[in-house]
């Protein structure tokens, strides 16, 4: 009395106790017979404990015995009294043993139906109910669950097939990700009767639809690369460097992650100690227009690192010099010359920009570097030309207003406001102007008041002089007359510099 169960993963005969629990594997061979287990996944898988299946619904809430099948009007026909038996126990790995139905399949009530309506002594009822359920032992000596749970069975054949179902990766809820399902469903050897009304088919039965949405990860897919391991190292490296990238990109040590070496630069290596700049770039211009050409050496002693880096004007006449100075010699030494790999003057260029702009004030803009990073919109206009800032500085005021001159006009709030500042430098040089003035006056006042006390006497009092020099005073500031030229060079250079500006504002 045994059954042959096709999984997704391989065959599995299990030989049934028919003497022990004959309710129990009469419940079981019928089922199979029917094609109940057909499509059905293993849903709870428990490492080293258990595998169980047997619910078509996947949630470990469904299946329903034979009976149920053949009267679906009786609820004490969709359960099974459990049948415990004393000598049978989970000693060994693939014990077969029915899993007991109760309020973990939210049919508490259907089971308390069946075990009040059954009466029967002994051990049956004893443990619950029986459905559809069943779970396969993975582990030895679970005496915990002896007269729990009905054993009617033993894996005959096919314990590594098990092995593969007991090492499948599960979620939190013990469920694979990917579904191992069962196949088909064969007995081999049948001692019961068939029930009365129970309907065989001819061949397996499609799945229905509700079996169908339980899928997750088809038993067909493939989730494991079918690359080569050679191919699979590439793009994990590939994988891992980007990731690099990015990261430097994040802490300001590369202008972007996707930043490439430029193409057009040679990196020359093995060079004699004497060789200076000059003399390659004399050798290497014969290819072409070179841009810059340059011995790295020592910053403290400067000496030479014996390497250098050649930059042409462009790609191809990098390629010909790069396939015909390899290996060539100069200065008593075989140099060697590859592709530039570095970036340090991409990098070094963007550094000087971005530090020149915070200490300006302004904005850096890079000639060189390409606008290629994930987080930068490629399609706003970048490059040297099209480069446009929000920004207002004091020469790009000037030249709108000359603009504006030049065209006649402008918006009114413009030239309201250059109204408005022309005025307030006329107001500022007349202020100027009226301060030297009466520092010019007074002078010349003191100047008078010496000489009128000489000239004048004692008959004359000094507060009559005195009215008399501020008269005098006025008339001449009124009248105009020409005033005394400063002795001090300060005040020829603060005078000659009003009069430029006056003559600037002139022109303006």
């Amino acid at each position: 009395m045994s059954v042959l169960i096709e999984t997704s993963v391989g065959d599995v005969v299990i030989d049934l106790y028919t003497k022990e629990a004959p309710t129990t594997c009469l419940n079981f061979l019928k089922l199979c017979k029917v094609k109940y287990y057909n499509f059905c996944c293993f849903h709870n898988v428990q490492r080293d404990f258990m595998i169980q299946t047997g619910d078509p619904t996947a949630t470990g809430k469904g299946g329903e015995s034979v009976f149920s099948l053949l009267d679906s009007k009786t609820l004490q026909k969709k359960y099974l009294p459990a049948e415990i038996h004393p000598k049978l126990k989970h000693r060994e790995r693939g014990t077969v043993s029915m899993a007991i139905a109760g309020a973990s399949t939210g049919a508490q009530q259907d089971v308390n139906n069946v075990l009040g309506a059954s009466g029967t002594g002994g051990d049956a009822g004893a443990g619950g109910v029986i459905g559809s359920q069943f779970f396969i032992t993975m582990g030895e000596n679970l005496d915990y669950l002896d007269g729990k749970y009905t054993v009617f069975g033993k894996v005959a054949e096919g314990m590594e097939v098990l092995e593969k179902i007991n090492a499948a990766y599960t979620d939190s809820e013990f469920r694979p990700f990917k579904d191992i399902r069962i196949k088909h469903t064969i007995v081999l050897d049948d001692p019961f009767p068939d029930p009365e009304g129970l309907v065989v088919p001819d061949e397996s039965p499609l799945p229905t639809q509700a079996m169908l949405d339980t899928v997750r990860i088809g038993d067909d897919e493939e989730i494991e690369s079918l690359l080569p391991p050679e191919e699979e190292e590439r793009i994990r490296r590939q994988k891992e460097a980007q990731a690099r990238a990015l990261t430097l990109e994040m802490v300001g040590d590369l202008p972007f992650a996707e930043i490439k070496p430029p193409e057009n630069v040679l990196f020359v290596a093995q060079l004699n100690p004497a060789t200076r700049s000059e003399d390659l770039e004399l050798i290497f211009s014969r290819f072409g227009l070179i841009l810059s050409c340059e011995v790295i050496r020592d910053k403290k002693t400067g000496d030479s690192l014996c390497y250098a880096f050649i930059e042409f004007e462009k790609e191809e006449e990098c390629s010909e010099a790069y396939f015909k100075m390899n290996n060539v010699l100069i200065d008593d030494r075989r140099i060697h010359v590859d592709f530039s790999q570095s970036v340090s003057k991409l990098h070094k260029d963007w550094m000087v920009k971005k530090v020149g702009a915070k200490k300006g004030g302004g904005v850096a803009e890079d000639l060189n570097l390409e606008q290629r990073s994930r987080y930068r919109e490629g399609g706003s206009g970048g490059g040297a030309g099209g480069r446009k800032y929000d920004m207002v500085f004091e020469d790009d005021r000037a030249s709108a207003r000359s603009g504006n001159s030049r065209n006649g006009g402008g918006d009114g709030r413009s030239s309201h406001r250059d109204d408005h500042r022309d005025r307030d430098r006329e107001r500022e040089r007349d202020r100027d102007r009226s301060s030297r003035d009466s520092r010019s006056t007074r002078d010349r006042d003191e100047h008078h008041r010496g000489s009128s006390h000489r000239d004048s006497g004692s008959s004359r009092r000094p507060h009559e002089s005195s009215s008399g020099s501020s008269n005098r005073r006025r008339s001449r500031s009124r009248s105009g007359s020409p005033r005394r030229k400063p002795t001090s060079s300060s005040s020829s250079t603060r005078d000659n510099r009003y009069d430029d500006r006056r003559s600037s504002d002139r022109r303006r």
